[in-house]
């Protein structure tokens, strides 16, 4: 079975949210054939637990604008590793020690990742700090 474009839309719209406030290390894996309580597991980083919030609540915003709301929202108080259950994909976004420790790349590694196709902020450039 292969993710239908249903659910691969809001995936986008969700994976472009965390880029807009600057997650990073964006995937998407295909788990529809490995689990039958959801079709995709979306993951992105952020360095610290502010940064983790303001990620968690750009996807929200992102995909609210659209029409689709969270089932479900665990792990917000702590903003280390925050779930957003919208049933046929969930967000992770992890702060940067947690996705090295969980490691989910390794665990889903079998799974098909998605290309998302993101419209990446420019990188700051450091020579800016110095003017």
């Amino acid at each position: 079975m292969t993710v239908s474009d249903d659910v691969l839309r809001p995936v986008r719209i969700a994976a472009q949210g965390a880029a807009d406030k600057l997650g990073h290390n964006i995937v998407a894996f295909d788990v529809s054939e490995q689990l039958a309580i959801t079709d995709v597991f979306l993951i992105a980083s952020a360095n610290t637990e502010r940064q983790v919030g303001a990620i968690v609540d750009g996807v929200e915003e992102a995909l609210l604008k659209h029409g689709y709301k969270a089932l479900r929202r665990e792990g917000d108080r702590e903003n280390r590793w925050v779930l957003l259950d919208y049933v046929d994909f969930v967000v992770h976004v992890q702060h940067s020690e947690e996705r090295t420790l969980y490691s989910l790349e390794r665990l889903w590694k079998d799974c098909p990742q998605i290309p998302l196709d993101l419209d990446l902020p420019p990188a700051a450039d450091p020579s800016d700090d110095e003017q």
